[in-house]
Order: C-alpha cells, then sequence, then structure tokens
C-alpha cells in the first residue's frame, strides 16, 4: 500500500497544475491578442512611414522650386550628378565647395543625399556646370590670391 504522504502529494501536485492551466489558458488568449495588436501597429506604422517619406520628398522638390517660375529658370538637383560633375572636374568637395562658396561639409552632405542645397546655392550650382577643368582651376587660383590678400591686409 502507498504511503499516504506520497498519495497526498501527488493529489495536491495534479490540482496545482490544473489551477494553473486555468489560469494561464486566459493569460496566452490575452497575449496572442497582444501580439496581432502589436503586428497590426507596426504594419500602420510602416505604412505611414512610407506616406510620409513619399510626402516628404515631394514637399522639398516643391521648395527647391523658386515661386515666381516666370522670371527663373527652374533648376533641377542631382546629387549623383553633383558627384559625377565634381569628380570630371578632378576637384576635391572643399575645392568644389570653394568654387560654390559653401563648404565641404555642405558639398558631402548634398552628394549623399543628406541635405539639399537652398534656391540660391542651386543657382550657383546650376551656373557651375558649364565649367571645364581649366576654368575651374582659374577660379580656385582668383580665389586664393584673394585670400592671400585678405591675410596681408589683416
Amino acid at each position: 500500500m502507498p504511503n499516504i504522504g506520497v498519495v497526498l502529494k501527488q493529489e495536491i501536485s495534479r490540482l496545482a497544475r490544473r489551477e494553473i492551466r486555468g489560469q494561464v489558458k486566459g493569460m496566452k488568449k490575452a497575449s496572442a491578442q497582444y501580439r496581432r495588436d502589436i503586428a497590426a501597429l507596426k504594419r500602420k506604422v510602416a505604412k505611414f512611414e512610407r506616406q510620409f517619406s513619399l510626402l516628404q520628398v515631394k514637399v522639398l522638390n516643391y521648395a527647391a522650386v523658386p515661386s515666381d517660375s516666370s522670371t527663373e529658370k527652374r533648376v533641377r538637383f542631382v546629387p549623383k550628378a553633383l558627384r559625377s560633375q565634381r569628380e570630371r572636374l578632378g576637384l576635391s568637395a572643399a575645392d568644389y565647395g570653394r568654387l560654390a562658396g559653401v563648404s565641404a561639409k555642405s558639398v558631402y552632405d548634398w552628394e549623399h543625399e543628406a541635405a539639399r542645397p537652398r534656391r540660391e546655392q542651386l543657382a550657383t550650382l546650376a551656373a557651375l556646370r558649364g565649367i571645364g577643368k581649366r576654368e575651374a582651376r582659374v577660379r580656385l587660383e582668383q580665389l586664393d590670391k584673394q585670400g592671400a590678400r585678405r591675410g596681408r591686409k589683416s
């Protein structure tokens, strides 16, 4: 005959497992529902982020367009074209920035689409499109001479 203590212990364990199963069942259902809700929210957020990025691009393109298009010619900015032109001229970002009147960081950011040039900078970049290597070197030398003159006057 089995020991009464062992039988009692087994029965208590069985009842405890049964009680726990009943309580955990409700938590499992709630947890599954929460996971479904979170997944649905993530899908919505992804959808809104896509819409936001599309609208942001449209706003940036709209902001780059001059307000009075009848007097100014619309200039399109393409980062890849800026980089290829700079490389065609054989200039560093710092030298190209000096030609455009901006910092090397600005040129780098424009090329890597971290920033966009302002309207007046777009006009300067458009003017630089037509120059060749020799013209670029001449302009840089002129800028060096002007900088040297200013340095002596101070």
